[in-house]
């Protein structure tokens, strides 16, 4: 059999998508990235940080990272740059199709006590039996493939599943200190985004100067301070715009933007769409 591709993917994040990928070279995440489906995270080979809302995880090879829809996340280098992964995105409409028992299971998964799951010996190599199926059949694409991907990631979740319905998640630890600090600033960050938020006030708030606050909330999370707040309040616009009736200028207002040519062109700049684009695609589903 001829060798295997570096990279592959198959299928659709609205319903069921998964790509493989295997680096030699340093990478970091420079997409702003959330968004409305699920994903989970698989390391094949070396080791990563992953910033998923207010946390930094140590990510090594055969950890699964569960990471829920609209949940803002990055991954980083850490120490060497070689690795391999595969990332499975799925939406709410393919875990129905899969039964309402399976559908509760996998998406008890997606709670903020598990998002990095090491399993033991016995189950992390099954899982890593049905993470290089799906690798191996979307890329050799041979009759049926697509039922066998299918399959594959249905049995890695329902795995995971059963092993984390029967075990306590393991208790979370900060990768530093330094961690333990930007994720705190992180968390006020979360819950007073529709406030006047100043990197010097901040500092002062937390006591860190502004520049060692400035390169290592960058450092830590991936994002700069300015980018990160941007995308908290455009993440939270968006879950206005679809759940509420509230008016778009009225939005703008409620998650912190006081200008509203502003927020409508930094939402575009996001979203692909205008505001009241966003609205009216979300209203069709």
């Amino acid at each position: 059999m001829a060798a295997l591709s570096d990279y592959v993917s198959f299928g659709d994040p609205a319903k069921l998508y998964i790509e493989y990928m295997k680096r030699t070279e340093p990478y970091t995440m420079t997409i702003d990235h959330f968004h409305p489906y699920y994903e989970v995270y698989y390391l094949l080979s070396g080791s990563r940080i992953y910033f998923i809302e207010d946390r930094s995880y140590f990510v090594e090879q055969g950890d699964l990272v569960f990471i829920g829809k609209e949940m803002l996340h990055r991954t980083m280098q850490t120490g060497d740059a070689r690795h391999e992964r595969l990332i499975l995105h799925f939406s709410d409409e393919w875990l129905r199709g899969l039964g309402a028992e399976l559908s509760g299971m996998f998406g008890a998964l997606f709670s903020p006590e598990i998002r990095v799951l090491r399993l033991p010996r016995q189950e992390s190599l099954a899982a890593e039996a049905s993470v290089r199926a799906m690798r191996l059949e979307a890329d050799v694409r041979e009759t049926g493939y697509h039922l066998a991907i299918r399959n594959a990631a249905a049995s890695l979740l329902l795995l995971c599943g059963r092993y984390s319905a029967s075990h306590q998640p393991e208790p979370f630890q900060h990768v530093s200190p330094l961690h333990a600090k930007i994720s705190e600033i992180v968390r006020y960050i979360n819950g007073h985004y529709d406030e006047s938020l100043r990197l010097a006030d901040l500092s002062e708030r937390f006591f860190i100067s502004p520049h060692y606050l400035s390169r290592m909330f960058k450092e830590v999370t991936g994002f700069a301070f300015t980018d990160y707040v941007v995308l908290t309040r455009v993440k939270e616009a968006q879950r206005l715009l679809r759940e509420s009736e509230l008016t778009v200028s009225a939005v703008a207002e409620r998650v912190g933007f006081d200008n509203f040519s502003h927020f409508g062109k930094t939402f575009k700049k996001i979203s692909s769409v205008s505001p009241r684009e966003y609205r009216k695609s979300m209203s069709q589903f």
